[in-house]
C-alpha cells in the first residue's frame, strides 16, 4: 500500500528489522493507515544516514507533504542523536525526526516482555491518547523532545 503523497504523510526509515517490526505495529494502530509508509531496513544507523542524505533529503525538498522518522539504535550513545541531526538540512529539520531505543530495541523487548508490534501498538496508543505509560520507559524516555515535536507535527496526520 502507498501513501497519497498529495496529503501530508509520515515515511519510517528503520535501522534494522527489530525496529520495523516496531514502526509495523504502530502502523496497526493508526486511524490514517495510508498516510504512514515503513520502508525497507536499512541495515545500520549509519545506513539510515547514507540513505537520508542519498535519496529522501531531495524527495522531502520535492514534496513538502512528507515527514520522515528515522528510527536508530542509540546503543548508549546519547551524542548519536546528533551526530544523527547534523546530516538534517536546515530547511528540512521541522519534518525529520529521531527515536529509537536507548540501547537496542531487543532490550526494550526483553524489558517489557512483549514481542515488538504489541510495543508498537502501545507506543501508538500513548500518542493517540496524548499519555506516556510505554514512552516513559528508562529505554526509550531519553526520546522526550523529538517525541513532542513527533506529536506536535504527526500526530493529526496520522490520528483522527
Amino acid at each position: 500500500m502507498s501513501v497519497d503523497k498529495y496529503r501530508p504523510h509520515l515515511f519510517v526509515l528503520p535501522e534494522d528489522d527489530a525496529n520495523r517490526q516496531l514502526a509495523t505495529g504502530f502502523q496497526l494502530d493508526v486511524d490514517r493507515i495510508r498516510q504512514m509508509y515503513v520502508l525497507k531496513v536499512a541495515g545500520g544507523w549509519m545506513e539510515v544516514l547514507d540513505l537520508f542524505e542519498a535519496i529522501h533529503v531531495r524527495e522531502m525538498e520535492s514534496n513538502p507533504n512528507r515527514f520522515m522518522l528515522l528510527m536508530v539504535d542509540y546503543d548508549d550513545k546519547l551524542n548519536r542523536l546528533e551526530r544523527v541531526r547534523h546530516v538534517i538540512p536546515d530547511n528540512l529539520r521541522n519534518r525529520v525526526f529521531v527515536l529509537g531505543a536507548r540501547t537496542t530495541p531487543e532490550a526494550l523487548r526483553s524489558s517489557l516482555g512483549l514481542p515488538y508490534e504489541r510495543i508498537g501498538s502501545a507506543l501508538a496508543g500513548d500518542c493517540r491518547d496524548n499519555t506516556q505509560s510505554v514512552w516513559n520507559h528508562e529505554l526509550i524516555r531519553h526520546n522526550a523532545d523529538e517525541l513532542e515535536r513527533l506529536r506536535l507535527h504527526v500526530r493529526p496526520i496520522l490520528f483522527t
